[in-house]
């Protein structure tokens, strides 16, 4: 296993990290032979939140007696200073735990949530009274799409962790981030690497899951070893996917040809993803002898169309800053012959260049 150092906070994580968002749903035993089998394994860096079920307190009946051995992360929803503290006073008691390491104001994804937490009395002020008491030790903020707000989190000074969603199938914007949160020498946390569980081969002849998945496998490396990424957390729910993630995590790098052969494997799914998305944002389409951006101009449908209601005018405004967008598209056909997912793109150009047009 890889060792990293979590930007500036000074502590030391696994290249692969556990997500226990899924906890909720499994039975105790299950959770304690996955969570042992980890830290056996060399995994150091578990993620949970107030909002996960009853994820913390299985954490914390689990593993607590192993606590020197990783590192430990949960969040708050919570957007004023008082409701942040009385989270901590929680996590503390289901964790069975003196303090957690990185804390992270969970999902601060818009401006009017932005300014709540940072504001007089908000969420920022209450971490860094808990902080200033011992009961958390680093700062962090997960946030959704929104590059303006995420810009704005790292400038501000305040955090020491960044944790976006980024996939092979959707990197929701973040990557261009990546680096800008490693260059203010912030540690990068990446959750939704499966793309919330869509990036999984279909079910065995029993339907169970494939074990190992090539796709997961391929997914996982492709994110945990991206040059900006400090650890991904996958969620796991079982000691056999853990096995499985480990090893692939220890693969190292994918090659080019490996890259190459899972975009085309994720391509032969013909899966339609998370918010109507169908297309891969591979490049494979490019370059357009229009010089149409494909990816991104699907992924402005994508986002007009199926995002959030607050985040739906991304969409129109990564549409409108295209130099060339869908009516200068002639269908010549070229980049149909070139996508592994086997979309119509011309036809699917024609629906986006009618809905903005409207």
């Amino acid at each position: 296993m890889e060792y990293r150092l979590l930007g500036s906070t000074g502590l030391e994580v696994s290249a692969l990290g556990f997500g226990c968002i899924k906890f909720s749903r499994c039975e105790a035993e299950a959770v304690t032979a996955a969570l042992h089998r980890a830290l056996d394994l060399g995994v150091r860096f578990f993620d949970t939140a107030r909002n996960y079920g009853d994820s913390e307190e299985k954490i914390g009946r689990a593993i607590a007696g192993r606590r020197e051995e990783f590192v430990l992360a949960t969040k708050s929803a919570s957007r004023d200073a008082d409701g942040l503290l009385a989270d901590v006073e929680t996590s503390l008691g289901n964790l069975r735990t003196d303090a957690v390491d990185v804390l992270f104001l969970h999902t601060v994804s818009n401006p009017s949530t932005y300014d709540r937490v940072m504001a007089p009395g908000g969420a920022l002020e209450g971490a860094l009274r808990a902080k200033e008491q011992g009961k958390i030790r680093h700062l962090g903020v997960s946030v959704h799409r929104d590059l303006v707000t995420m810009q704005r989190l790292i400038d501000s000074g305040h955090f020491e962790v960044l944790m976006p969603a980024y996939s092979v199938l959707d990197p929701e914007g973040s990557e261009a981030m990546l680096a800008v949160a490693t260059a203010a020498d912030m540690g990068t946390v990446i959750m939704k690497p499966l793309s919330g569980g869509q990036l999984a081969s279909p079910p065995g002849p029993e339907g169970e899951p494939i074990s190992p998945d090539p796709v997961v496998g391929g997914a996982l490396r492709w994110v945990a070893w991206h040059p900006h990424v400090t650890t991904v957390i996958p969620g796991m729910i079982s000691a056999q996917q853990v096995d499985d993630n480990v090893a692939d995590v220890e693969r190292g790098p994918l090659g080019d040809d490996e890259r190459r052969e899972l975009v085309a494997t994720v391509g032969n799914l013909r899966k339609a993803y998370r918010y109507g998305q169908e297309c891969l944002r591979c490049g494979y389409c490019q370059p357009c002898p229009n010089e149409i951006n494909v990816p991104e101009i699907l992924r402005a449908f994508d986002i007009a169309q199926k995002y959030p209601d607050d985040l739906k005018h991304m969409g129109r405004q990564l549409y409108e800053a295209q130099d060339y967008n869908a009516d200068h598209c002639t269908e010549c056909q070229q980049c149909v012959e070139k996508c592994p997912a086997g979309i119509d793109i011309p036809t699917r150009i024609r629906e986006v260049a009618d809905f903005f047009a409207g």
